[in-house]
């Protein structure tokens, strides 16, 4: 059975969770999940992949509570519980930018899977949690670690110890999100946002991807070699020696009062 769903076009693969009745993320669904990013990667027309929730009121709302039951108990259960750490790795190792449309509830496992994206860009209902505390249990798909890199610690872990629900306007404020937008036409107000992202080369999106996300695990000087390794193999490549063979022409064929943008 198919869980997600997905449209090409302008640059952006959008990949839909539909999994009625609210959206709970099974350990089969998530697997699928992680052969479509495995898919998408090698994708060149692919510059940015969106993921959003196709039931109302849900992005993601948790983990399959049925699932961890029978693997609490021993029992078998359809699908392989380490595809959470494969789908939640390659969210974040796949060349394009994965940007979180979260349209609804996002808790536990869900808000798991957007802390794992690239951005995150929220409805102006969604709302976030990590609720596991309230069943005796803590995040077990990169809460404690993802959450306290993205709102800092204090307040990932004031987060995690209530269980509490936070709102989109909090998330905007602490950082959580990157953007609040309406609900009425959500997923076109996200291309829309994303209209400069989806503008830019492919290699230097995925570039910028790897050395923000793989820079921010390291130490600095580590962090400023990665960086420089790939900006130097952004100005060497094919595509780009293209582009900037275009911008000087751009700026010969310039008139002193032009404005030429990169």
């Amino acid at each position: 059975m198919a869980y997600w769903h997905t449209e090409m076009g302008g640059g952006a693969a959008v990949a839909t969770f539909v999994r009625p009745p609210r959206n709970m993320m099974s350990f089969a669904a998530v697997g699928e999940l992680a052969d479509l990013l495995g898919a998408l990667a090698g994708d060149e027309s692919v510059k940015v992949v969106v993921l959003t929730g196709g039931v109302p009121g849900y992005f993601v709302a948790h983990a399959d509570l049925d699932d961890l039951t029978r693997i609490g108990r021993g029992e078998p259960v359809e699908g392989d519980a380490r595809d959470w750490r494969r789908a939640t790795d390659l969210l974040e190792s796949v060349p394009q930018p994965v940007v979180a449309a979260v349209n609804g509830q996002a808790w536990g496992g869900g808000c798991e899977l957007a802390l794992a994206c690239t951005v995150r860009v929220a409805a102006a209902s969604a709302h976030f949690a990590q609720p596991e505390v309230n069943v005796g249990i803590i995040p077990g798909a990169g809460g404690t670690q993802r959450l306290p890199r993205a709102v800092g610690p204090g307040r990932a872990a004031e987060l995690i110890l209530s269980g509490r629900v936070v709102e989109a306007e909090e998330a905007l404020r602490i950082g959580l999100v990157q953007a609040v937008l309406p609900d009425d036409g959500f997923l076109d107000a996200v291309l829309d946002w994303l209209g400069p992202m989806l503008s830019k080369p492919r290699h230097a999106l995925a570039a910028a991807k790897q050395a923000v996300v793989q820079g921010a695990r390291l130490p600095l000087d580590e962090g400023l070699r990665l960086e420089g390794r790939l900006f130097v193999e952004c100005q060497t490549g094919e595509a780009a020696l293209g582009l900037q063979q275009e911008t000087l022409r751009r700026y010969a064929e310039s008139g002193p009062d032009d404005r030429v943008e990169l």
